[in-house]
């Protein structure tokens, strides 16, 4: 009895510890309210709007960007191709300068062929990660910036952890590449 005692109070243990590291829903900021692109702003003329309560983008070029800058914190978003050889991105710690993208930006790549690789502007520094999606399905990403380490989830698995980012910090991206996608569920945790 002693030991049956001993092992439920372990695996109670270890449940709270699993469920203190998951942050609560209300320690998230939405970074779109399904309604207007508030928050964000729209550089090099890229095609983005609001469309049934998700973040349309029209085949165009360029970014959208976040107002508010960021330094470490957690991004998840969730993102949808609606044409074949799909190509898109999130920018973490990016800056606003250059066109159609930001110079030297870190990118998350939304790309059919190279979907979850991370990116320095052109520059592939982590291979793809996971195969490409279909056409229309919806598919979740967690990226987590901390210090100089970028780590990037999907379905609850870490892809991979990147440790040397340079830029301390910056925004929060939506890339525009010549092809339509659609975005939902965008938020942030920033975290120290």
């Amino acid at each position: 009895m002693k030991f049956q005692l001993t092992l439920l109070a372990a695996v109670c243990a270890a449940m709270l510890q699993v469920n203190a590291a998951e942050p609560e829903a209300a320690d998230w900021t939405p970074l779109f309210n399904g309604h207007n692109l508030t928050g964000w702003t729209n550089l090099n003329h890229a095609k983005f709007s609001v469309t049934n309560g998700v973040i349309h983008l029209s085949a165009s070029s360029g970014t959208l960007a976040t107002t508010q800058v960021y330094t470490n914190f957690i991004f998840e978003a969730e993102s949808r191709a609606l044409e074949t050889n799909y190509n898109s991105g999130y920018f973490i710690r990016c800056g606003l300068e250059g066109t159609p993208f930001p110079t030297n930006a870190w990118q998350v790549n939304l790309k059919a062929a190279a979907l979850g690789a991370l990116l320095r502007y052109k520059d592939t520094v982590v291979s793809n990660a996971i195969p490409a999606k279909p056409v229309g399905e919806w598919f979740k990403f967690r990226i987590t910036v901390t210090g100089t380490t970028a780590t990037m989830e999907t379905e609850g698995k870490q892809l991979w952890k990147f440790d040397k980012l340079d830029a301390a910090a910056g925004h929060i991206g939506l890339q525009a590449e010549g092809k339509a996608f659609e975005f939902r569920n965008l938020r942030v945790l920033e975290t120290r």
